[in-house]
């Protein structure tokens, strides 16, 4: 339980370095529509994500990830052997 807690407050950071809040409905907004991230940046994000924490998303799942929610649920539900 503790490990989880270590890799959501380093996500959290990383999620801050690109300007991103997981308070109130901005945790909801969608990366591209509402926060108005290029896909880039969001690629970016995903990279930073993965270098920061030491883990890999699988490609077929990043494709339901439209929101900051949508992509710390899919790191919470990585296998831990990762």
């Amino acid at each position: 339980m503790n490990q989880h807690f270590t890799l959501l407050k380093k996500a959290i950071q990383v999620f801050h370095s690109y300007g991103i809040t997981l308070i109130g409905q901005h945790k909801n907004a969608d990366f591209i529509q509402q926060l108005q991230m290029d896909p880039v940046f969001i690629n970016g994000l995903i990279f930073e994500l993965e270098y920061q924490l030491h883990v890999i998303f699988q490609e077929e799942k990043l494709g339901t990830v439209h929101t900051p929610k949508d992509l710390i649920a899919l790191l919470v539900n990585i296998p831990q052997e990762n």
